[in-house]
């Protein structure tokens, strides 16, 4: 058992994934200041110098406020796909070209017996996607960032160990917060967030016999709370006779502070 991983952080303020193997560690996304990282990692008690490489999403400041300063501090090798390099262009700084590889959408990458799958998503960015990890029968899943859930996702997605899952927003608070219409109306579209309920029908479709951790991710500040979410998530999959403290745990993350490192 050496597949493991820890959320660093996440939220709408900033988001950075941990995922490792006794051989290599990764970063998905470094949303947040290089002090801020340096720091996170220090929770878990790793070192960032010792990362074999930062994985990126798509190109939101939230997503990657800290990218260039850890490129270029660490002189780690970075991978996004194209159309999410060329997004990037003047938003990160200069990224030395020895560290610049490329990571298309639907394709699989190998960091020793740690393959990678990329996958896209339905978020208003140039060319979202987001990652599956596999180490023999073990398999962890980071899936934030998307308006909707397709079948196509939800089958390169089932049955992992554990999920990293968007659980972005409460439906009712969002209608009701202070935000523009056209604020509202962009997260509630399907290339913007999905709610807790929606999350939930989502997960109930991909959950599978070894499916044991749920992690709800990117909560909005404004619009969600960590108790609604993980009450309105449990209440969803019963109704699908799923029982979360049975067949499931759910757990919490934080914008500031990391989950403990787990082993799958």
């Amino acid at each position: 058992m050496s597949l493991h991983f820890s959320v660093l952080a996440s939220g709408s303020t900033g988001n950075a994934i941990y995922v490792a193997t006794e051989e290599h560690s990764l970063l998905i996304d470094a949303g947040l200041s290089g002090k801020k990282m340096k720091e996170l990692f220090t929770k878990i008690d790793k070192k960032i110098e010792d990362l074999s490489g930062i994985l990126v999403t798509h190109e939101h400041s939230d997503h990657i406020k800290g990218l260039g300063v850890l490129a270029r501090k660490y002189h780690i090798p970075i991978y996004a796909n194209e159309k999410t390099w060329k997004a990037m262009d003047g938003l990160v700084g200069a990224i030395p070209a020895d560290l610049k590889f490329g990571f298309e959408t639907e394709r699989v990458k190998s960091f020793g017996g740690l393959d990678v799958e990329s996958f896209g998503v339905s978020h208003d960015a140039a060319e979202p996607m987001f990652y599956a990890f596999h180490q023999g029968d073990k398999k962890i899943v980071v899936i934030t960032d998307t308006g909707y859930v397709s079948d196509r996702m939800k089958g390169i997605i089932s049955n992992a160990n554990a999920y990293v899952f968007e659980s972005n927003h409460d439906v009712q608070m969002l209608q009701m917060c202070h935000y523009p219409w056209s604020i509202k109306r962009r997260i509630l579209s399907d290339v913007g967030h999905v709610s807790n309920e929606d999350a939930a029908l989502a997960m109930a479709d991909v959950i599978g016999d070894q499916t044991k951790r749920i992690y709800l991710a990117h909560l909005s500040k404004d619009n969600n709370m960590k108790d609604l979410a993980k009450m309105s998530v449990s209440q969803t999959l019963a109704t699908r006779g799923i029982i979360t403290g049975e067949q499931v745990e759910i757990y919490d993350t934080d914008p500031n502070n990391p989950t403990a490192l787990t082993f799958v």
